[in-house]
């Protein structure tokens, strides 16, 4: 079992930055590939990002490639998402995830979820 707990998210304006950060705890997420999803206010859970643990392949989204970037500390058992130029498009709850398997832009594949973090990028 493993434990997600986000943080690292508000508010910001336009074009500015934020990193999102999630910790985890009961087992090493150096185990798991590693993901962010998030939902906007009247839509579905959305793939954002992703590392394969096994090869360390990153995956982005069309939305947020060039602009996002997934990463991990292995030693503090923590898994960020640093965004920047930011859109107000890009308002949403973000959760982190483990455990994904096969296809990983499913929502589905993943078994490990965190409580969310809003991030709210005003124009």
């Amino acid at each position: 079992q493993v434990q997600l707990v986000e943080s690292g998210g508000g508010l910001v304006q336009a074009g500015g930055s934020l990193r999102l950060s999630c910790a985890g705890s009961g087992r090493p997420i150096s185990s798991y590939a590693i993901g962010w999803f998030r939902r906007a206010p009247g839509k579905e859970r959305e793939f954002v990002s992703a590392i394969r643990w096994s090869s360390n392949t990153t995956y982005y989204s069309d939305s947020v490639k060039g602009r996002f970037a997934i990463s991990r500390d292995n030693a503090k058992n923590t898994m960020y998402l640093q965004m920047n130029s930011l859109k107000p498009e890009d308002t949403a709850v973000y959760y982190c995830a483990a455990g994904g398997r096969g296809l990983v832009s499913l929502w589905q594949n993943w078994d490990y979820w965190g409580q969310g973090t809003q991030v709210t990028v005003s124009s």
